[in-house]
């Protein structure tokens, strides 16, 4: 029987890029989940008797918010939820569930690739009906919803066993849990050509896989050594905890270090990957070269028609304005529309869905394509790997030739993390009223060109989203962008986007580090980043 219970809104439930991220203990008091949660089944659209999936990373307080979500959810009409084994989707295998069996949409428990644990983060994320991530009108009316709720409903009902594959019923609602790989492994071998990359394994191609004791151990398990012949081992810390084994799941150099030990040692395997928290990031490094996220979005596009389910070409690039360039430079030389978008994944679902893209990428380490609506982490990893097993190619020598051919975005970004939000704003607030009379400046050898702060009017719907980030266009291609994060639980997150082209024929080997000190330099001079934060340095390059 439906139980309604009166509540008191909370003022800090905005969602972020990713839904709604805070720390364990705010979820934890009482009301806080279920105000959201319920602020959600207010606001989206469904049919009555609607399917729901669920699950969420493996994070601590995950098991807690699905059985809080399945009661609210029998006591708002849902007809049925779709919830992964222990409580395990990852975010791509989540939006594959939601297009696979027609659900109006779903919830993912995940605060991606922050921290797990007691003291560490949680989140809550709405995907819609295509898979994808609520757009910013539905999220506005969650946040709405949010500041005004004064109950929210539920059902008495024991826990769910999360364990064990099968229905049960709660009131009218019934719950199936479903093996959490199962769908999505079948959808990989569908676009990648297993066969051939079984083919390279067996021909002594080797690779390490980190799944930073995250969501994409069971996943990369099952793929890599269940269905590709990988070797037991290739994939390491595979098993999801709820702390990420105290670890912060982010795949980059500074978290992910050992797997960069182990791919520039003496012995390095034939290539190296990682994933994050939930599963929609990836790093690429190959023995001895890393790829950056913005490169492997380029090279991804450039031989993807190498894979099965991208044989047929495609039909656009879109990239996150913060990334590089170099997928322009593809989309150009294949005779294909680019597309510059704002930060968040949300905004290529409109492209995927009116076919006007099908590969997507942010510099944050997420790629991805129409086949879900999410960035997908493995499904990169298993392109890398298809297109390698085709060429029978290093990826130093992949990244050789791409540069060869194309020229090289020199690129990095720095990451300025828990500044106070006051100090942060007034850094940015500074650097926008100075954009009218930067063109013209020159901070060492580096002229000014444009300066702008990014806007995007949407193709598809015609909206348009301000404020996305200062960009500063240096002549010759090179370039700044300024933007604060809404990824953090705490304080502000300011990163800078540091690009430098150079052309065919030009220096394409030599340390990123060295290309970009001159544009370091400027973007200090610019946006006064030591004078505002006290910080000579940032917490984070990659």
């Amino acid at each position: 029987m439906t139980r309604t219970v009166l509540s008191t809104p909370y003022s800090d439930q905005k969602p972020g890029t990713s839904g709604l991220r805070k720390k364990v203990k705010v979820f934890q008091q009482p009301g806080y989940a279920e105000n959201f949660i319920q602020a959600v089944f207010d606001v989206v659209e469904r049919e009555p008797g609607s399917t729901l999936v669920l699950g969420g990373d493996g994070r601590f307080h995950n098991r807690t918010v699905i059985q809080q979500v399945i009661r609210i959810a029998a006591a708002n009409g849902y007809g049925k939820v779709l919830v992964g084994q222990r409580g395990i989707l990852s975010t791509p295998a989540a939006s594959n569930v939601i297009r696979k069996y027609g659900a109006s949409g779903g919830l993912i428990l995940s605060a991606s690739h922050n921290p797990g644990g007691p003291d560490e983060d949680f989140g809550i994320k709405y995907n819609i009906a295509n898979g994808g991530p609520a757009p910013e009108g539905v999220t506005e009316a969650i946040y709405a919803r949010t500041r005004t709720i004064d109950r929210w409903l539920t059902v008495d009902a024991p826990d769910v066993d999360l364990d064990t594959l099968g229905t049960t019923q709660v009131g009218n609602l019934t719950v199936e849990v479903i093996d959490s790989v199962a769908d999505y492994a079948e959808l990989m071998e569908e676009l990648f050509d297993f066969a051939a990359i079984r083919a390279n394994v067996s021909a002594g191609f080797t690779m390490a896989f980190d799944a930073m004791s995250a969501v994409t151990g069971p996943y990369a398990t099952e793929i890599l050594e269940g269905r590709l012949g990988f070797p037991k081992g290739t994939v390491r810390n595979g098993v999801p905890l709820e702390d990420f084994g105290g670890h912060h799941p982010d795949p980059n150099m500074v978290h992910a270090h050992e797997l960069f030990e182990t791919m520039f040692g003496a012995d390095a395997p034939d290539f190296g990957a990682a994933s994050d928290g939930d599963g929609d990031r990836n790093l690429i490094v190959g023995r001895h070269r890393f790829v950056t996220p913005s490169d492997s979005l380029a090279m991804l596009a450039a031989n993807a028609h190498l894979a099965p389910g991208y044989a047929s070409g495609l039909k656009g690039i879109a990239r996150s304005m913060p990334t590089s360039a170099a997928a322009d430079r593809v989309a150009e030389a294949l005779g294909l529309p680019c597309f510059e978008t704002p930060t968040g994944w949300k905004f290529f679902g409109n492209l995927l869905d009116a076919g006007m893209a099908t590969i997507c990428g942010e510099e944050s380490a997420g790629t991805g394509s129409d086949h879900v609506r999410e960035k997908d982490g493995l499904w990169a990893v298993l392109l890398w790997l298809n297109i390698l097993a085709v060429r029978k190619i290093s990826v130093d020598q992949l990244a050789r030739e791409h540069w060869a051919k194309f020229g090289r975005n020199y690129y990095a970004r720095h990451d300025y993390e828990a500044l106070p939000t006051d100090k942060a704003d007034a850094l940015m607030a500074e650097l926008k009223a100075a954009l009218e009379s930067l063109p013209g400046q020159t901070f060492g050898s580096l002229a000014v060109a444009q300066a702008d702060n990014f806007s995007y009017l949407d193709p598809v719907d015609g909206s348009t989203s301000s404020n996305q980030g200062v960009r500063v266009m240096f002549a010759g291609g090179s370039r700044v962008v300024f933007r604060l994060s809404g990824t953090g639980t705490e304080g502000a997150i300011l990163r800078v986007y540091l690009e430098r082209y150079e052309p065919v024929g030009g220096d394409l080997d030599r340390e990123t580090p060295d290309m970009l000190a001159d544009l370091i330099a400027a973007a200090d001079a610019i946006a006064g980043i030591a004078r505002h934060t006290g910080r000579t340095a940032p917490d984070v390059v990659t």
